[in-house]
């Protein structure tokens, strides 16, 4: 059983792990950098450890240095949040020798998912559709060629190692093929230490559609209701919504029972998010092997507390496979550190004066408060800010009014920039690729 989490990361999924650690009434540890030394989390944990100066390079991305403060604190688990380590195989490797409990998947299920290509055979061979490309790595350009002409341009050229929106360029035709090819390999070399890259159809319009799962590690797995995260901006999600509007229910099913018999012979072990492009129908693209930034819109609408789950599953909790179902409808929005009047520039700095409301039926995860630094170095994510209503519209509202009545001086944030989305028509309509098309265009 464990006694003692170390929490390997920073800002509200911090407090949320240690959150969820007091409801189970276990001992919390948290490392922290110079910079976050007046963080929330470090308020609200039984134990502090500073590990390194403010640059992720130096502190949270340094393993060494997070197994030796499990060491020094007797820490017997360690809860990684989402970024940073949570999605390393040779961290979540190291746990295991050192017998550290990593509140996560398997290394190798790791580190099969974050393999791109690996991650496409798979899907395939459980009945899930990919999107048209390459087989696997494309090795040089006259292949490239070859690969484009087959199934026509637009295309993106994609890192195998990548993740996040990272690692992928858009290629409009032959010329920017030859041009690219040898940068994409590069940029892939230089940010993942693997320069294999691969071919995909850029299919557009499409919206991005994401199953949320758990499994207990011995083939009982549950898939929840899928969530719409088609709004997005430089490749970050920005408006998160579920269950999802204006897909056929049979399709979603078809793609649960798949996700289900996938996870269930692999043994999945803990969260994770299976993510596809909709287009005609589901194409798979990707696994997210930790818990994510938006779980709380599946928590919402389901009253399961993912985060429980992954350290309760962690100490051999069993689970009964299924297919869960969801009530009413959430929304989540995504408040930054940021200024839409400079090109969506960050905003770091004091929190002069803030005012979060409490609203019925509305959530904020959040690790800001009166007087705190927003440190420069990191993911410029204050608070989100998640609506539950019996209909979408009822969610919007309450969404709405929450962030117009939120107040926070000091720094710029998006704040009115999600009003307006929740707004537009295209929201309205549920038409929500529109929105992003806009985005990327800067005609929103």
């Amino acid at each position: 059983m464990i006694k003692k989490v170390l929490i390997a990361n920073r800002g509200e999924i911090a407090v949320r792990i240690i959150r969820a650690c007091k409801e189970l009434g276990l001992k919390t540890v948290i490392v922290y950098s110079e910079a976050d030394k007046e963080s929330l989390g470090v308020k609200l944990a039984d134990e502090k450890v500073c590990i390194g100066k403010g640059p992720s390079q130096e502190s949270y991305l340094l393993a060494s240095r997070i197994l030796s403060t499990c060491e020094i604190t007797n820490a017997d688990a360690i809860h990684p949040g989402y970024g940073f380590l949570s999605e390393s195989a040779d961290f979540a490797d190291a746990c295991e020798e050192m017998k550290i409990i990593f509140i996560g998947p398997r290394a190798e299920t790791i580190r099969l998912f974050g393999d791109k290509i690996e991650a496409k055979k798979m899907a395939k061979k459980y009945g899930l559709k990919t999107i048209p490309g390459s087989e696997g790595e494309v090795e040089n350009e006259k292949e490239a060629i070859r690969i484009a002409n087959q199934i026509g341009y637009p295309i993106l050229l994609k890192a195998a190692a990548g993740g996040g929106g990272k690692g992928i360029k858009l290629i409009k035709s032959e010329e920017e093929l030859i041009i690219n090819f040898g940068v994409a390999k590069m940029e892939a070399k230089n940010a993942f230490l693997d320069d294999r890259v691969y071919i995909e159809k850029y299919l557009n319009p499409i919206r991005h559609i994401e199953f949320q799962i758990l499994g207990d590690g011995n083939g009982n797995v549950l898939v929840f209701p899928p969530r719409d995260c088609t709004i997005q901006f430089r490749h970050q999600k920005i408006i998160e919504k579920s269950p999802v509007v204006n897909i056929p229910v049979e399709k979603i099913r078809e793609v649960q029972e798949k996700i289900l018999k996938l996870c269930s012979e692999i043994k999945y072990r803990s969260a994770g998010t299976i993510e596809f492009l909709y287009y005609d129908d589901f194409y798979f693209m990707e696994v997210n092997t930790r818990i994510q930034v938006e779980h709380p819109v599946t928590e919402m609408i389901t009253g399961v507390d993912l985060v429980k789950e992954q350290i309760e599953i962690a100490q051999g909790k069993s689970l009964t496979s299924g297919i869960i179902d969801g009530n009413g409808f959430a929304i989540e929005a995504r408040l930054n550190a940021c200024d839409p009047e400079n090109n969506f520039l960050p905003s770091p700095g004091k929190i002069e004066k803030l005012y979060l409301p409490s609203y019925p039926f509305v959530r904020i995860d959040t690790h800001i408060y009166e007087n705190y630094v927003i440190p420069p170095y990191y993911d410029s994510l204050l608070a989100k800010f998640i609506a539950w209503g019996r209909d979408r519209e009822e969610a919007r509202i309450r969404l709405g009014n929450v962030l117009r009545e939120t107040k926070i001086d000091g720094i710029k944030t998006n704040k009115d920039f999600l009003v307006k989305i929740l707004e537009d028509e295209s929201f309205l309509k549920g038409e929500y690729y529109k929105i992003t098309e806009r985005l990327k265009e800067g005609s929103f």
